[in-house]
């Protein structure tokens, strides 16, 4: 293992997509969407730090580090812009990232985000972080999932393979722990969102038994939200296909320009 980040990269073309999966989950994770995207573009699929090939990054935990590691990657490759898509720990990385250096996202599109609103399933998020059988993983999926899920044969192996890898339990244990502390997450707080200027999308299950879909409620009204009815939290292995044609179309869309709020008038 080496201190560094690890990305997946496919595809070639002007435009370059770039994926963070949610806690607990790795790069492969986004399989099915990469395979539904278009052929011409680039997709760099990141394993966030202390998961899968980035386990042993420096500081791992944090979605700060997580946004910090990956915008630092990201400058050593040819990507001017990119179209950020972030799930779960991933959205809340994403929407870091975007606050950071907005001139470097194009759009962004988050999937059932972190930081988004202080609730947060801790129970059912440190079971899944000490699971370790595929068969242990697959029902912590399930409890995560909507009532029409796909089976999850495939991602219960390799999130199973994945923490075979030494440190790896004991490191998605802790990162759990602290995300979830006194089952209440960390927000993002709205008026830092309302500095978003470029296409953003949010999109959320209806039967998300991780974070609530209210917490989509009273977003800037430049934001579109779309609700996927039936669908829990695993939007990515949920639907792989309506993921991969909303990143699409929200990469079509023009940024808006933000307008200043008017003072109140006084007098």
């Amino acid at each position: 293992m080496i201190s560094s980040l690890h990305a997946t990269e496919q595809g070639v073309g002007s435009k370059t997509i770039v994926l963070l999966h949610g806690f607990g989950g790795c790069s492969d994770g986004w399989r099915d969407v990469v395979a539904s995207l278009a052929p011409s573009v680039r997709t760099l699929a990141y394993d966030l730090p202390g998961h899968g090939l980035s386990l042993d990054f420096p500081g791992a935990g944090p979605a700060k580090v997580a946004a910090r590691a990956v915008l630092a990657d990201l400058a050593t490759r040819a990507a001017k812009r990119i179209h950020l898509v972030g799930h779960s720990m991933g959205g809340a990385v994403a929407t870091l990232m975007a606050l950071a250096e907005p001139e470097k996202v194009a759009s962004l599109t988050l999937l059932a985000p972190g930081g988004f609103g202080p609730e947060i399933n801790g129970p059912l998020l440190r079971r899944y972080a000490g699971a370790h059988s595929p068969s242990e993983i697959r029902a912590c999926l399930a409890a995560m999932s909507g009532p029409r899920a796909p089976p999850f044969d495939h991602a219960a192996d390799t999130l199973c393979d994945m923490r075979k890898r030494p440190g790896q339990p004991e490191k998605l244990v802790e990162i759990a722990a602290a995300m979830t502390r006194d089952d209440r997450q960390g927000v993002i707080p709205r008026d830092q969102l309302e500095r978003l200027a470029m296409p953003v999308m949010v999109v959320w299950g209806s039967d998300d038994a991780v974070l609530p879909f209210t917490q989509a409620d009273d977003l800037p009204a430049r934001f579109h939200v779309h609700h996927v009815l039936e669908a829990g939290h695993m939007l990515v292995e949920e639907a792989p296909d309506l993921v991969a044609d909303i990143i699409q179309r929200n990469m079509n869309r023009r940024a808006r320009p933000i307008r200043p709020r008017l003072a109140t008038a006084t007098g």
